[in-house]
């Protein structure tokens, strides 16, 4: 077992990119509970990827609270590829005036693992802005939960916020359960939410195979369009090629129980 746990904290107009990696022997089985806590002075700007390469049999059980003061803007991505139970939380608190957040991930589980994200985007202060899109790819008996939660608060007026959550199911026995959530106590706002589940498109596989691509062929390159839009938003080169050949080992992995 271990319990890690990163403080972060940005003075005032500073600058910070970090990379945090869990990674795990394959086979092995523990528990890892982190706790990781951002705190961002005035005019900070902070770009976080959380990369969780854990044990398909392990458990990962983890809390990111994030603290934007004034013009304070936040950058985070988590991405999920191992773990066989995993639950990510992460609560973000726009607490100064002009503050913006970013919340991206991507998760892929197969077999009979589960990857659970509950987030919370709190609008405290006014005119602030935040997005947030989600990715997940599911296989085999693999479960997955998105729970996202944004909350205006009655002095955050003209707040604009956006979530998105998608899921793509490569099995019948895939499940997924969404669950976004606005709560709005403003008047002067912009927000919206939208989620999809649904499995590959046989049209487009049929078109793919037509060109000359075989069936895996055809549906790995449907599930790389599928992460594409998050992955162009990794702007850390080396993370972005290091998550694009995980997740195509995977895959890999994944289709050869199709």
């Amino acid at each position: 077992m271990t319990q890690p746990r990163l403080l972060v904290e940005l003075g005032a107009r500073s600058q910070l990119a970090l990379v945090e990696t869990y990674v795990g022997v394959e086979g092995a089985s523990y528990f890892a509970n982190a706790v990781t806590e951002i705190v961002l002075e005035e005019g900070t700007i902070f770009e976080h990827y959380k990369r969780q390469y854990e044990s398909t049999v392990a458990y990962h059980i983890a809390t990111t609270a994030i603290r934007g003061e004034r013009n304070a803007t936040c950058t985070t991505c988590s991405i999920s590829l191992g773990g066989g139970l995993v639950r990510n939380d992460i609560i973000a608190e726009l607490r100064g005036e002009g503050g913006n957040c970013t919340l991206n991930g991507l998760y892929l589980a197969d077999g009979h693992r589960l990857v659970d994200h509950h987030t919370t985007i709190d609008h405290i202060a006014p005119n602030c802005g935040s997005r947030e899109i989600y990715r997940g790819v599911l296989a085999g008996h693999a479960r997955g939960v998105f729970n996202g939660t944004i909350i205006v608060r009655p002095d955050a007026q003209r707040s604009d916020a956006k979530q998105t959550n998608r899921a793509l199911l490569l099995s019948n026995d895939a499940q997924i359960n969404t669950n976004p959530e606005l709560e709005i106590f403003a008047n002067d706002v912009k927000c919206t939410h939208g989620a999809a589940i649904g499995q590959l498109d046989d049209e487009a596989l049929f078109y793919l195979r037509s060109r000359g691509l075989g069936g895996i062929e055809a549906r790995r390159l449907l599930v790389r369009a599928f992460a594409a839009d998050l992955l162009e938003r990794v702007s850390i080169a080396s993370v972005r090629a290091d998550l694009e050949a995980r997740l195509e080992r995977q895959l890999s992995l994944v289709w050869q129980q199709v």
